[in-house]
């Protein structure tokens, strides 16, 4: 497939809007400052009448110009402060956009892990690659591409550093709002100065997600020496309901969620799958909004960065000799554990650990993009067919996604050394 992009137009906030920007700077909590990556994502709409991909394009492009009023930190760009902290300096620089045509028909971009989806990917979502200096990059690029059918779809590239995936999909709903002419639902509430540390910062509680664990295994070298397979595997509802009680303290009875039982299968099955030796320690990972977590709650309409990572340590002989519902109960006790006080405490551990980032050796990361509402988005043509991730996830890192043609199924999608891709699916199968 051949895509085309025109040269790309930076769009403001319409009007006077970003004139009441009152200052120079935008503070960045400290759960912003070590997430400064790529969110890449894609949004699919199929041809039908109702969209037109030619007044798609026009419709996008000036509701992102009404939006960006509400979400001025989008047109400005990241500096680092002589804090040494990272800040947006508000200089309304804009968003670039793009727009694109495609010589094929509008094919299904759902399958992130399929032959050649990765390079289909890249070519729906524009990157900012002028800037010298990394930090100097347009911190949100839209990109529309049109295809043969009528059809089109929207990539966005939007730094983490603004947003986590929850917000990430309300700016995109509130994109859509402004896109047909109604009032927001919710407003952004930008004050991110409520998730500061505290004046004397005070660790209360070990934060093992930042711990470096020993290779024992040779992980590094098993992955360096051997090409990294990415699989996407369905479970149905059928499945998922059997994982759901062997996930469970009662066989019987389905007593823990579809996220836990999906994780905790995620977490054993790679451990055996990589073949980790006995004393291996095997660190599991995954994120916990704390917008409800910490007291009093976040206001509604938070927008940024509040989720925070619960993390559970096993021995691989441990986790592997033990039935799957000790591995969720685990997961469910870091859940429980990830509070006020041991979010308050997380922020600050970053306050006194400037540099600190979760550590990945010998870890499996869950991302539930299943849970965000990026569907949810009507630009007045209906939802998209498809919303999901625009590239493949790092190594240590499974991705939970929706069933595209079964809204009651699953998707895991994980990457393995070519030599461990068996295991993992003969485990899948015996579900």
């Amino acid at each position: 497939m051949k895509v085309t992009r025109s040269e790309p137009v930076l769009v403001h906030a319409a009007g006077d809007a970003a004139v009441t920007v009152r200052e120079d700077y935008y503070f960045l909590s400290n759960l912003d400052q070590n997430v400064d990556v790529l969110m890449k994502t894609v949004h699919v709409f199929n041809s039908s009448s109702e969209t037109r991909s030619d007044n798609a394009a026009t419709l996008i492009r000036e509701s992102l110009s009404t939006v960006l009023s509400y979400y001025y930190p989008f047109q400005g760009a990241l500096v680092v402060r002589p804090d040494g902290r990272l800040a947006v300096r508000n200089d309304r620089r804009g968003v670039p956009f793009v727009e694109a045509l495609a010589d094929e028909e509008l094919r299904e971009v759902t399958d992130v892990s399929a032959p050649c989806a990765a390079e289909v990917l890249a070519d729906l979502v524009y990157i900012d690659m002028d800037s010298e200096n990394a930090l100097e990059a347009s911190l949100l690029t839209v990109q529309v591409t049109t295809f043969k059918c009528g059809g089109f779809v929207l990539g966005l590239a939007m730094n983490h550093c603004l947003a986590d995936g929850q917000s990430a999909a309300a700016f995109l709903c509130s994109w859509a709002e402004t896109a047909r002419g109604v009032p927001l639902s919710t407003s952004p509430y930008h004050d991110r100065k409520l998730q500061r540390a505290r004046s004397v910062p005070t660790i209360c509680f070990p934060h093992d997600e930042f711990t470096e664990i020993e290779d024992v295994s040779d992980l590094a070298g098993i992955f360096g020496n051997m090409p990294c397979v990415y699989r996407s595997f369905t479970f149905d509802a059928g499945k998922l309901e059997r994982l759901k009680k062997a996930a469970s303290e009662d066989a019987s009875t389905t007593t823990c969620s579809t996220f836990v039982a999906l994780t905790a299968f995620v977490w054993v099955a790679r451990t055996r799958a990589l073949r980790m030796r006995p004393e291996q320690k095997s660190k599991l990972l995954f994120a916990v909004d704390g917008r409800r977590r910490v007291n009093p709650p976040l206001p509604n309409g938070f927008w940024g960065n509040a989720i925070v990572f619960a993390c559970c340590i096993s021995n691989a002989s441990d986790l592997l000799s033990r039935p799957l519902s000790a591995a969720s109960r685990s997961i469910k006790a870091a859940i429980s554990r990830t509070d006020n006080a041991f979010i308050r405490s997380a922020v600050d551990y970053i306050e006194l650990n400037r540099v600190a980032r979760p550590s990945l050796t010998a870890t499996t990361l869950v991302t539930a993009w299943n849970r965000l509402e990026f569907r949810t988005a009507d630009f007045g043509w209906g939802q998209a067919s498809h919303s999901g991730p625009a590239e493949l996830p790092h190594k240590e890192v499974a991705m939970i996604l929706r069933g595209v043609r079964d809204s009651d199924s699953m998707v895991l999608v994980v990457g393995l050394p070519l030599s461990c891709v068996q295991a993992f699916q003969e485990m899948v199968d015996k579900l």
